[in-house]
């Protein structure tokens, strides 16, 4: 990115170990910044690169690193400590102290747990967008259904979405905040909460 440098460990085992992957790259280069406070929520995380971008662009917030994949969440950890962001926290999805809402979401969201879990996953964690916020900026591949997932987010469940860029291939898709029951917002259920082990 042109703004910073960080040097990410990674292993064979993490999603697109060789080099940070070309949607990741256009939501950190082209989505919005993050607000200079508040938590901050990188869904799927992986080894940390949106993450720790968050947190070096927003060195007053909170990010919250959230993946089921243990190793994923060392790596982010361990990525964190040696670029000094003590901002970086790296929990799974049914850790207690994660906050009930966020100021806003960033994700390249795990589309191989399938339609039905991603839709899932997306209920629950937009769900807890606070209102007036930053929103969600979501990247995903044209052929991996970033129209279709457009398409559901805005007429089934509501949302406010609009097409920031698209670019190689990929979809860069920002989606406002709404107002949701109190109710939605307290729900630390890993089953509601989406994200299984079987993503990346």
């Amino acid at each position: 990115m042109p703004d910073l440098y960080l040097e990410l460990a990674t292993d064979s085992g993490m999603f697109s170990p060789g080099r940070l992957d070309p949607g990741t790259r256009f939501l950190l280069e082209e989505g919005p910044r993050p607000p200079a406070g508040g938590d901050l929520l990188d869904l799927g995380c992986g080894y940390g690169p949106i993450a720790c971008t968050l947190a070096r662009r927003a060195p007053g917030a909170t990010v919250w690193a959230v993946d089921v994949n243990e190793r994923a969440l060392a790596l982010c950890a361990a990525n964190a400590a040696t670029a000094g962001l003590d901002n970086v926290r790296c929990v799974t999805p049914d850790t207690p102290d994660i906050p009930p809402s966020f100021a806003g979401i960033w994700s390249n969201p795990p589309v191989r747990i399938g339609k039905p879990a991603m839709h899932a996953m997306l209920r629950t964690w937009l769900a807890r967008l606070a209102p007036d916020t930053t929103g969600a900026t979501l990247v995903v591949g044209r052929n991996l259904g970033a129209d279709s997932l457009h398409a559901w987010l805005e007429k089934e469940e509501g949302w406010q979405v609009r097409r920031l860029a698209a670019r190689s291939g990929y979809r860069l898709l920002h989606i406002s905040a709404r107002q949701v029951a109190a109710e939605q917002l307290t729900s630390n259920d890993p089953r509601q909460l989406g994200l299984t082990p079987d993503g990346d």
